[in-house]
C-alpha cells in the first residue's frame, strides 16, 4: 500500500473577487499548492475565522488535527498593532481577521511540534506571535524589496544552510521584514543591505523555517527553491511515519 501524501494546512487569504467567482474569494496561490505538491505533500487550504480579529486558540486546534504540516503564506501586512506598533501610511492588505487567525495557527503549530514553513508575511507572523516586531516600511531604511531578486548569504551551520549551502538567489515581494526578533528566533540568511532573510527557532524540536522572500516563485525551475519544500514535506512526512496518525483521533 503507498503511503499517504502528507496533509499541508494553508491558511486561505482573503480576495474582494477573482475570476469565474461571483462574490468575494478566498484563494492562494497557484504555484504555491504546486511546489508543495510536486514535493510529495497534499495541499489543504483552509478558511480563515476569527470574528471581530478574535480567536479561540483551541478551536484552532481543534481545526488542525488532521495537520502534518502548516505553511503560512504570504499576503497583506500585518496590523501594526500586534506588534505594539503603529501604522504607517504605506501599509497594504491589513486585515486583522486574518492576522487574528494566522497568529493562532503560528502558536499551535509551533507549540504543537506540526512542521511548519512560513513564508514572507508567514514569517512575520511568527515574529510578532513570538513578541518580535517588524519595520513598518523598508523604504525608511534599506528599501523596500518588491519585485526584487537577488543574491542571499546563508549561515551554512544553520538548518537552512544544510539545505542551500551558504549563498542562493531568491525572489523577493515585501515591504516590510523583521526588526526586533521574536523569543528563540536566530537570523540564518541576510541580504546584501543587511535584511533579516530567514529565521530558525533555537531549541526547537519539532521543524520549522521562516524566510522572507517566496521560493514558490521559482520552485518549478530551480532545484534549490523545491528542495525547501521537500524538506519542508519530508519533515511532514516523519510525522506520519512516526505514528501520529495512530493516536490522532477527530475532535
Amino acid at each position: 500500500m503507498t503511503a499517504r501524501r502528507p496533509l499541508i494546512v494553508i491558511p486561505a487569504r482573503f480576495s474582494e473577487h477573482a475570476t469565474a467567482l461571483r462574490y468575494e474569494a478566498e484563494v492562494t496561490a497557484r504555484a504555491l499548492v504546486r511546489a508543495v505538491y510536486a514535493a510529495g505533500g497534499e495541499p489543504v487550504v483552509i478558511h480563515p475565522s476569527a470574528p471581530g480579529a478574535e480567536v479561540d486558540i483551541d478551536a484552532v486546534r481543534e481545526r488542525l488535527w488532521f495537520a502534518d504540516g502548516v505553511l503560512l503564506p504570504g499576503g497583506g501586512d500585518v496590523a501594526a498593532r500586534w506588534s505594539g506598533q503603529q501604522p504607517h501610511p504605506s501599509q497594504y492588505g491589513v486585515d486583522e481577521e486574518q492576522d487574528a487567525f494566522d497568529l493562532a495557527v503560528a502558536r499551535v503549530a509551533l507549540a504543537d511540534r506540526i512542521p511548519l514553513l512560513a513564508i514572507c508575511r508567514g514569517n512575520q507572523i511568527v515574529n510578532v506571535a513570538l513578541g518580535g516586531d517588524l519595520i513598518q516600511d523598508m523604504a525608511d531604511t534599506t528599501g523596500t524589496h518588491f519585485n526584487r531578486v537577488h543574491e542571499l548569504r546563508v549561515a551554512e551551520d544553520s538548518p537552512l544552510g544544510e539545505i542551500v549551502g551558504s549563498a542562493t538567489t531568491i525572489s523577493c515581494y515585501h515591504h516590510q521584514c523583521i526588526a526586533t526578533l521574536g523569543s528563540g528566533l536566530m537570523p540564518a540568511a541576510y541580504s546584501a543591505d543587511g535584511v533579516i532573510e530567514a529565521v530558525t527557532l533555537r531549541d526547537h524540536d519539532g521543524w520549522y523555517l521562516g524566510i522572507q522572500w517566496h521560493p514558490e516563485d521559482s520552485a518549478a525551475t530551480d532545484p534549490v527553491q523545491a528542495a525547501l519544500f521537500a524538506r519542508f514535506v519530508g519533515a511532514a512526512a516523519t510525522r506520519v511515519r512516526s505514528g501520529v496518525d495512530e493516536v490522532r483521533l477527530a475532535p
